[in-house]
């Protein structure tokens, strides 16, 4: 008979406590039986030395003989029924404390069969001894994986009906244990689960209503309050002003909240946790009610909300509230930001950044970042990883600078993209600058020390950077980005200025220096690197391109930039253009207003910039709302994303680890393949617009 045709033919398990016991005692009661042997050989011997003594010694052994054997036969039937009775009403008393034990307990063998139960369990199932039925039919939560291996113990959480169960499961190997009922398995004999139900229904009300009645610390700020109010008549200013109050007021007063408005832009919101799902499943549709605002206004009002949530005191709620609406002001407005401990939680932002007519911020920070470069004897420049003509642009602005301050600077380069070799090769070589104003970042970390200040250019994540280990090697960094900052933002920097409303880092740059007391005279080759870097990042001032986009590039075109020379920099040569034809040819549309493409990275000098030149080219499609562009480097799948102005790609790439802006962005994605990258983005676009969130 096969193994699987033994276990199919279950056996009564038999019961032979009262036998053994009976043994037992049996075996007890006759030990003095078993002494007489001896005895009556000692008695032998003694006949040997003397017989008188022996014939004594014989008449005692005989008497004690007759006694044992009349104790033995006529004590033993009253003994023994008095054992076995007293042992029969203790296994009776077990039992019975089993069976009424006050924690939901059963039995159950290796495969999750349920055995025996007591009442209380049976009571929390609603069935009364299921036969033989699994507990992972019972309770749909539990799977065999979580069965305990060997004597280990499991534990965990699951919700059955409406009530809430901690459950325990331990193996057990005591064969005598179970009750008269029980029928198992000849080969689970020894192995058995015994699991225990803790019911946490009324501890998790009790946690949940002291969860719900948490305060939440929010602030609300209006994001562009003076450019809203200059497109509007002046009578109807004080109109628009009332109805931005009136709806936050109303937002506010459905989930009992208390709203104070601390400045004439600014409010401050106080409300019980309870209600922060209600506002989270509505994605904040106060940033809708407020946009829509229109009375006769040009621009159109947007606010950022942050929240502090679960933090320990109210103090620091407020605190994480303040950096929930720093962050959603540095991506650029126009969002909510939850931030609870550690996670960060982003709602909105669709919209594109205001661009601020105001240019106070600017000639603030750069009046800053002279202070900052004045404090230090060297200065070194990293942009991100696979640099392009922007990030380049920007290092090349700060380095005249910090020269025009006699400043030693370095610009950290550890790769030379096609992309950046026309401009690197203007100054590589050229007498007028040092051999070493490129340097990569083994040199660089041999050069840092406390007195040097890092300048992160075009970048503000620390992962994305040349050289992160930079970061931890000075405390005076600064950073100059125009890409929407995330929540693993850089932390430690002294000066922080990211503009997710600027074109590119290189017209922030350009900015600073119109700023700086004797400003420092560009060279006509450090301008064209700048106006390359904004030339590349507006796509040819096609996208994100705002007034002080065309001030900063007159800025360089009289700073000498020329821009036949800038052309010819950027001019490919007829195998890359085939290139970049072929991967439009190969591009899919998906779901009707989005373009897919792949590009393989075999012979292709910088595959990074030519599927960000094919996304954009594929814009020019009727139709299309954004473009994708995927490419592999090594182990690494690089994701370049364009849009108009119809769909934020910078939140479809936030799904995806990413970021940008609006209408550029991109990510980067590890351990897959081109097609299962291609796929991923596929399942988060199908998502997203199911959602609605584009």
């Amino acid at each position: 008979m096969s193994k699987k045709e033994s276990k199919a033919v279950p056996k009564k398990k038999e019961k032979p406590q009262k036998i053994l016991l009976k043994n037992q005692i049996e075996r007890y009661l006759r030990i003095p039986l078993f002494l007489l042997i001896p005895l009556a050989l000692f008695n032998t011997g003694i006949y040997f030395a003397d017989i008188e003594v022996g014939i004594f010694f014989s008449c005692g052994f005989l008497l004690y003989s007759l006694l044992v054997i009349f104790f033995y036969v006529h004590n033993k039937p009253g003994i023994m029924a008095n054992l076995i009775s007293f042992a029969f009403e203790q296994g009776q008393v077990q039992k019975e404390l089993l069976k009424d034990l006050a924690v939901p307990y059963a039995l159950i063998d290796l495969d999750g069969k349920l055995l025996w139960a007591n009442p209380l369990f049976y009571g929390i199932i609603g069935v009364e001894k299921p036969a033989k039925k699994s507990v992972t039919q019972i309770f749909p939560e539990i799977t065999r994986e979580l069965f305990p291996k060997k004597n280990n113990l499991t534990e965990f959480n699951m919700r059955y009906q409406e009530g809430f169960y901690r459950v325990e499961m331990r193996r057990v190997v005591v064969y005598d244990i179970l009750p008269e009922d029980v029928e198992v398995e000849q080969e689970q004999e020894d192995g058995l689960i015994a699991m225990y139900l803790f019911d946490e229904t009324e501890l998790r009300k009790y946690i949940q209503e002291n969860k719900d009645q948490k305060l939440v610390s929010g602030l609300i700020y209006i994001d562009n309050y003076e450019e809203a109010l200059e497109g509007v008549e002046e009578v109807r200013r004080p109109l628009l002003t009332a109805l931005v109050d009136r709806k936050v007021n109303k937002y506010m007063q459905n989930i009992d909240a208390i709203v104070k408005k601390l400045e004439k832009d600014k409010f401050l919101v106080v409300f019980q946790q309870k209600y922060l799902q209600q506002l989270q499943s509505t994605k904040f549709a106060l940033l809708d009610e407020v946009r829509s605002i229109n009375i006769g206004n040009e621009i159109a009002v947007t606010l950022s909300i942050g929240l502090g949530v679960n933090a320990p005191s109210y103090i620091q709620a407020y605190d994480a509230a303040r950096v929930a609406i720093d962050l959603a002001l540095g991506r650029g407005g126009d969002q909510a930001v939850v931030k609870d401990g550690e996670q960060i939680y982003y709602y909105g932002g669709k919209s594109q950044g205001v661009e601020k007519n105001t240019r106070v911020k600017a000639r603030v920070k750069a009046h800053a970042l002279r202070e900052v470069l004045e404090s230090k004897d060297q200065v070194i420049i990293m942009g991100h990883k696979l640099p392009d003509a922007d990030s380049i642009g920007a290092a090349i602005g700060i380095y005249r600078l910090a020269a025009a301050m006699n400043r030693n600077a370095h610009i950290v380069i550890n790769e030379v993209t096609v992309s950046i070799r026309p401009i690197m090769n203007n100054f590589i070589g050229n007498n007028i600058y040092p051999e070493d104003l490129f340097i990569d970042s083994g040199q660089a970390m041999n050069l840092v020390d406390q007195n040097t200040a890092l300048v992160v250019v075009d970048v503000n994540r620390p992962g994305y950077t040349e050289c992160e280990e930079l970061l931890g090697m000075t405390k005076s960094i600064v950073v100059i980005d125009h890409h929407r900052a995330m929540s693993d933002s850089i932390q430690n920097a002294i000066l922080s200025y990211i503009e997710p409303y600027a074109s590119s880092a290189c017209e922030m740059v350009a900015e600073i220096l119109q700023y700086i007391i004797d400003k420092p005279k560009l060279r006509p080759i450090e301008a064209d690197a700048m106006y390359s870097g904004i030339l590349v990042d507006t796509d040819t001032f096609v996208t994100k391109t705002g007034v002080r986009t065309f001030e900063a590039a007159s800025f360089l075109k009289r700073s000498g930039a020329d821009v036949t020379r800038v052309r010819k920099m950027f001019r490919t040569d007829l195998e890359v253009y085939k290139q970049k034809v072929a991967g439009v040819r190969n591009a899919e549309i998906f779901l009707d207003d989005y373009v897919i493409g792949t590009l393989p990275s075999e012979g292709v000098d910088s595959p990074t910039v030519l599927a960000a030149q094919i996304a954009n080219e594929l814009l020019d499609i009727e139709g299309v709302k954004a473009s994708f562009m995927l490419t592999q480097i090594k182990d690494t799948i690089y994701i370049s994303a364009r849009s108009i102005d119809e769909v934020n790609v910078q939140i479809i790439m936030e799904r995806m680890g990413g970021g940008g802006h609006a209408t550029v962005a991109g990510a980067q994605l590890q351990g897959c393949t081109l097609e299962e990258g291609k796929q991923q983005l596929q399942d988060v676009l199908e998502k997203m617009v199911v959602e609605g969130d584009i």
